[in-house]
């Protein structure tokens, strides 16, 4: 989980909504059998796209307002954000490839600027 960032609502701001890049946020709780499942493809997106791309996690159980503000009604829900709204959002477990598709990730920073 070394390229993860742990987001909280005392980060949230700073780490998502002024990013100057866009950020891959998922939605998870540790009981989650799906979010385990999607946990090393979440893993291996922030691996390969270090600087482009921020990937963080937000544990619903210890950040019940983030999961509120976002509109999560199931994990993993897993929502990415371009100039600090949220630009895409896909939910439940998926291999890489569909996961990147839904998410739009080959799509241009600026696209939604």
């Amino acid at each position: 989980m070394s390229n993860l960032i742990r987001l909280t609502e005392a980060n949230f701001e700073a780490e998502v909504v002024r990013s100057d890049v866009p950020v891959l946020v998922e939605y998870w709780a540790a009981w989650c059998g799906p979010c385990r499942l999607l946990a090393p493809v979440i893993e291996q997106i922030a691996a390969e796209r270090p600087g482009s791309l921020k990937v963080g996690k937000v544990n619903v159980d210890e950040e019940p307002q983030l999961q509120s503000l976002a509109g999560v009604q199931g994990i993993p829900t897993v929502v990415v954000y371009r100039g600090g709204r949220p630009a895409a959002r896909s939910v439940g477990a998926m291999p890489k490839h569909a996961l990147e598709a839904a998410l739009d990730l080959n799509a241009p920073a600026q696209a939604a600027a």
